[in-house]
């Protein structure tokens, strides 16, 4: 497992003039190689199948300071597949039964993220970091009141960037709260990933009594609805450092090796695969 994430993650991240220092740090994180069954906290279960790979919360914060995405505070979990063609970050939200009665206005949505990415570049210069602005909508807000799910993408680009990101967000809603699912990838194969991805879904469960046909009277209902969601949810709600930075800083995230080296590292992981006792 570490041999394979080394090699791709060591020509991805050289192409984008990281340093081979950090390549081996990621390809060393505790990646857990399909087929298994991953935990997401304490509050739901995915099925990991064979060609791809999960990352447990403290894994996925040392990956997240690699990649130079801010640490959010809540514990986040990665789905990779293992041509790096997408990675999704999974993070459960607290918040309660979220109501799905909202109505969707996707102009006034992206408008308001667009501000909050702008406000949180501020946030992101202190730490060196590229700013990131949103280009507009990939995906508008979509509702599935079947399966409880909502989804959403939008476009990033980097300041020093001549490629896009793709930011692909599902947010699975149950008794207790709301399953923050963020899935990152090129724009270039945004179908395929999305498709790959949602394919993936199904062995997704929150626990037994947190589903949000569990719902009772009683329980706590969540002081917002659907299209709080798309802007931040909580955290833009109550973050101390005002609605706008918060959007930016916890809902959008950026990933070098989306931008460039993407066809040297798909052709590496694919020769590597081609002959596992290759040494890289």
């Amino acid at each position: 497992m570490r041999k394979w994430m080394a090699v791709v993650f060591f020509i991805g991240l050289l192409a984008s003039n990281l340093a081979l220092g950090q390549a081996k740090t990621i390809g060393e994180l505790a990646w857990e190689e399909g087929p298994i069954n991953a935990k997401i906290g304490g509050s739901a279960t995915i099925k990991v199948p064979a060609g791809y790979a999960f990352l447990g919360s403290a894994g996925a914060r040392e990956f997240n300071r690699l990649t130079e995405n801010p640490d959010s505070g809540v514990d986040e979990y990665v789905l990779a597949k293992d041509d790096l063609s997408w990675v999704a970050f999974f993070s459960f939200d607290p918040v309660g039964y979220v109501k799905d009665d909202d109505k969707l206005d996707a102009d006034d949505l992206l408008k308001s993220v667009t501000d909050g990415t702008e406000a949180s570049n501020e946030e992101r210069k202190k730490n060196g970091w590229d700013s990131i602005h949103v280009a507009g909508w990939a995906f508008k807000p979509q509702y599935d009141s079947t399966i409880k799910s909502l989804e959403w993408a939008f476009k990033l680009k980097g300041e020093k960037s001549s490629g896009e990101s793709i930011n692909y967000n599902t947010r699975l809603l149950g008794r207790r709260g709301v399953m923050q699912v963020l899935l990152v990838t090129g724009p270039d194969k945004l179908q395929a990933s999305v498709a790959d991805f949602k394919s993936r879904l199904p062995g997704f469960n929150f626990n037994d009594g947190d589903r949000y046909a569990d719902f009772k009277d009683g329980d706590h209902v969540a002081e917002y609805g659907l299209a709080a969601l798309v802007t931040g949810g909580a955290v833009a709600v109550a973050a101390k450092k005002g609605m706008f930075a918060a959007i930016g800083i916890f809902l959008l995230k950026m990933w070098k090796l989306l931008l460039v080296g993407f066809a040297a590292a798909a052709a590496g992981i694919r020769k590597f695969l081609g002959n596992k006792d290759a040494q890289p």
